[in-house]
């Protein structure tokens, strides 16, 4: 009997130090960050009290429906998540676990990161007007568009700026108001020749997007997998590489055409 009793008190001071390792790694702050679907904005609309889109220097159609970008939202740079929170976020379809560095760059303060941040919306408001008016065969030199959207930074909503310019503009063969009425949403960066790139954070900005009434999505076409895997019922996915693609398909969405899908 004592034997026994030694043996198992043996054990139990043998696991003590585990067991305190297991609870201080629980609580131990992690280099992940915890992403959720964010806000959504219309291009087409207002965004505290101004236009997001506003053009002079040539005529504009009154346009229906919605052009919603989308973003996510993430916990703080300084934010301590831990096993609990990863473990809860990685079984959850509305949160997704996302290396720190992949977010917010090491070694950077807050006040640098923003900055960044919105350097690359600016960046994508110019491409997003350069691609737009291409597209339309028009010369920025003749026409002035403005773009704001506060308090949202990144290159991400770069084709919805420039669906809405051209949805806006009236140019030679492009009568029609894109949206056939729909509220759509969508992502992805664009260059000045109408290339569309991946973002990330797409099975996330989805949910956003049906959150706030949309119905139709346009997805960057590498991302189509990430866009499946989530996909709201009743969300439609079409699949975009370029800005002529974007238009053609919604063209061909509002006159019942074929349409591409994920």
């Amino acid at each position: 009997m004592l034997s026994r009793i030694s043996r198992a008190r043996a054990l139990l001071l043998c696991a003590l130090p585990v067991l305190a390792l297991i609870a201080a790694a629980a609580f131990a702050p992690l280099p992940y960050t915890i992403a959720l679907p964010g806000s959504t904005a219309d291009v087409l609309g207002v965004d505290k009290g101004r236009q997001v889109i506003t053009v002079t220097g040539a005529p504009v159609r009154k346009t229906t429906g919605q052009l919603r970008m989308t973003t996510i939202v993430a916990t703080a740079p300084g934010a301590d998540i831990d096993l609990g929170d990863v473990a809860r976020a990685w079984f959850r379809s509305d949160q997704a676990v996302l290396p720190h560095d992949s977010v917010y760059p090491a070694g950077k303060p807050d006040r640098e990161i923003e900055k960044r941040n919105l350097g690359q919306m600016r960046m994508s408001q110019e491409s997003a007007v350069a691609a737009a008016l291409g597209h339309l065969g028009k010369r920025d030199g003749d026409i002035r568009v403005t773009l704001h959207l506060a308090d949202i930074g990144g290159p991400s909503a770069g084709l919805l700026f420039s669906l809405g310019i051209v949805d806006k503009l009236v140019g030679d063969g492009e009568g029609g108001d894109l949206t056939g009425g729909k509220v759509v949403a969508g992502t992805g960066t664009i260059t000045p020749d109408g290339t569309v790139g991946a973002v990330g954070g797409v099975a996330l900005k989805t949910q956003a997007a049906a959150r706030d009434g949309a119905t139709v999505f346009l997805v960057p076409k590498a991302e189509c997998d990430d866009a499946l895997a989530t996909r709201p019922a009743g969300m439609r996915l079409i699949p975009v590489t370029t800005l002529k693609d974007a238009v053609a398909s919604l063209k061909a969405l509002g006159d019942g055409g074929r349409v591409p899908s994920c």
